[in-house]
């Protein structure tokens, strides 16, 4: 097994735990009992815990990315890609593993003791408020379309988390496309 793949499979062990039990209640032997690695190889891979949050946090910045981008890609028009963000909220909140947003719950588990916690997921959060604006941009929609869609989708996130349904994405949407029309039509 090389490096990378070690390195990987630590990577996604930790994020599975994180997401399930949360960030301090995971420990280092924990982590790496269940990566299946020796405390030794661990701690060469990431010599600190917070190697690893940071680790999982760009692992997720890159899940989210991809799989939000790939939903929004196949949709065919402008208007269709911002409603998209939305349908790649419903099969997510769908998962058995959803536990709401992992930069949302790192910041509020970390943000006030991790500088680089709080920092990552504002980097996060902005690159997905650029990410639809520029969506609405192509749209050809005013400006100000852009943060309330952004807000629209990580309130349902939150509302999803918490509920332990699914039905936020849906609603989001709905929302979603009342506020992309009347945009559309205003400008």
């Amino acid at each position: 097994m090389d490096i990378s793949e070690v390195r990987n499979r630590i990577v996604a062990t930790a994020d599975e735990l994180y997401n399930a039990k949360g960030i301090q209640a995971v420990g280092m032997d924990e982590l790496r009992s269940a990566a299946g690695v020796s405390l030794k190889k661990l701690y060469g891979e990431f010599p600190s815990k917070s190697s690893i949050v940071m680790a999982v946090l760009e692992h997720r910045h890159q899940s989210w990315t991809q799989g939000l981008d790939a939903t929004v890609q196949q949709a065919g028009t402008p208007r269709e890609r911002l409603l998209a963000i939305f349908d790649y909220l419903a099969g997510w909140f769908c998962q058995d593993s959803f536990r709401g947003c992992g930069f949302i719950n790192s910041f509020a588990e970390l943000g006030a003791i991790s500088p680089d916690v709080a920092e990552y997921a504002r980097k996060h959060k902005e690159s997905f408020q650029e990410y639809v604006a520029r969506l609405a941009g192509e749209a050809g929609a005013p400006k100000y379309l852009a943060p309330q869609l952004a807000i629209l989708a990580e309130g349902a996130q939150t509302t999803a988390a918490i509920a332990g349904t699914s039905d936020a994405a849906g609603q989001a949407r709905q929302a979603a496309e009342v506020l992309i029309d009347a945009a559309l039509t205003s400008n």
